[in-house]
This record gives C-alpha cells, sequence and structure tokens, in this order.
C-alpha cells in the first residue's frame, strides 16, 4: 500500500520490505538487533504477532534483542476483513514472552509519544496500534513513560482503566456516568506490561468501583494482567 515510500525514499537504507514473509522478517530484524542496530518490524496484528510468534520468541525475547515489533489494527479495527485479520489474542500471547514489554496508545497523541519512548528503550517490546482514524482524546503532545499511566479526569465513585483504542470510549462512559451524578476517574493504562501496579493498587483501595477496557479477549489481555495484580496483592 506503499505506507512507506516516503520514508524509504528519505532515508535510503534503512528500509527494508521483506515480502509476505512474517517469520523472515522477524529473523531479520533479530539479526539487526544483535549487530547493533534498532529494527522496528510492522504488520497486521495478527501477522505481526501469530504468524512469527516462534521468531520473536526464540530469536527477539529468549536473546533480548532490542527489536519492536509494531501491530496495527488492534481488536476489531479490520472488521470487515474477517476473523483471520483480527486482533483479539495478540496482548495475551506477546504478556506470555519472557523479556516483552507491551505498550497500546490510546490516541494519536500517545502514539507519538509511545513510539519516541520505545526509541529510547532497550529489550524487545510489542507496539499494538489501532488502524488510522482513532480520535484525539488528550488536548495536545503528552509526555509518556513505559509503565506509567494517564489520567484524563479525576473522579471518587468509579475508576475505569482503558488501553489502547477503547480511551475514547472510556471518556464517554465517564460523561455519561456523570450525567448520572456519578463522579468518574478515567485513566489511560498504555503499558500492559510492565503494569502501572501503583495505580491499580491506588485505584483498588480508594473504596470506588473499578472496570477495565480494552479491544481484546477477556482472557489473558490487560483486564486479566489487572486480576491478577489483584489476586497476587491479596
Amino acid at each position: 500500500f506503499k505506507l512507506f515510500d516516503d520514508f524509504a525514499a528519505r532515508y535510503p537504507g534503512r528500509f527494508m520490505n521483506v515480502g509476505v514473509a512474517e517469520a523472515t522478517m522477524a529473523g531479520v530484524a533479530a539479526g539487526l538487533a544483535l549487530e547493533g542496530k534498532k529494527p522496528f518490524i510492522y504488520s497486521i496484528v495478527p501477522f505481526a504477532t501469530l504468524r512469527c510468534y516462534e521468531q520473536i520468541r526464540n530469536d527477539v525475547c529468549y536473546h533480548e534483542a532490542d527489536v519492536t515489533v509494531v501491530g496495527v489494527g488492534g481488536g476489531y479495527s479490520y472488521g470487515p476483513n474477517g476473523p483471520t485479520h483480527h486482533g483479539r489474542e495478540d496482548i495475551a500471547v506477546m504478556r506470555a514472552l519472557p523479556n516483552m514489554t507491551i505498550v497500546c496508545p490510546g490516541d494519536p497523541a500517545e502514539t507519538e509519544a509511545a513510539v519516541h519512548a520505545l526509541a529510547r528503550h532497550r529489550g524487545p517490546a510489542y507496539l499494538r496500534l489501532g488502524r488510522a482514524g482513532e480520535p484525539a482524546v488528550h488536548p495536545g503532545p503528552v509526555t509518556l513513560s513505559i509503565g506509567q499511566s494517564l489520567e484524563l479526569r479525576a473522579g471518587k465513585d468509579v475508576v475505569l482503566l482503558a488501553t489502547g483504542n477503547m480511551l475514547a470510549t472510556a471518556v464517554r462512559v465517564g460523561d455519561l456516568l456523570a450525567e448520572r451524578g456519578l463522579a468518574c476517574r478515567v485513566l489511560s493504562m498504555p503499558t500492559v506490561k510492565p503494569l502501572d501496579v501503583v495505580t491499580v493498587d491506588g485505584a483498588l483501595a480508594s473504596g470506588a468501583v473499578v472496570a477495565t477496557l480494552e479491544e481484546h479477549s477477556l482472557i489473558g489481555g490487560f483486564g486479566s494482567a489487572v486480576a491478577e495484580r489483584i489476586a497476587e496483592s491479596g
């Protein structure tokens, strides 16, 4: 789709199209990383994660190679393309990998900040994006640190923890609850792994109703990460 033509023209030698060969893409990236480069690999979510899962596991994660996997189309972003293109299990399987960091920005401002944060990051990482056209939720640029949340609204009755492209929905839900007299705290949780356990613990300790929002299977995703924290912390 010529998505990277401009980048390839501006930065000769820094773009490589390996064709429809995701396993090769992950292996090449691992080799480049082990030689001191910092590769970003990119495809639709299920192809960037599931089709080359063994290579990400063995070549990237086990060697702690400095590779960032970029998946576009989290959740049902590619809805009309059917289940082959749906990203419903990717957070779960990537969370299971050793040394893997997972970042799911909630809007364009968070995405830009996440790219810069991951450029500074060292080690395997997964950047999960929507498809395109997600609404801007933050009014301007944000500062994003891996492992930390971002507060959009304050409130004491309900706490909404949102990751990825559910952030705009979380804000709308907060508005609806406010109309019913409930003060709703809205938090963006762009990092699923490592989880911001300090914020999760604080939300649970506040006495408010806590809910998680994500576009993913109930099994193994962001909600599971929060539930695991609850179980482990007692």
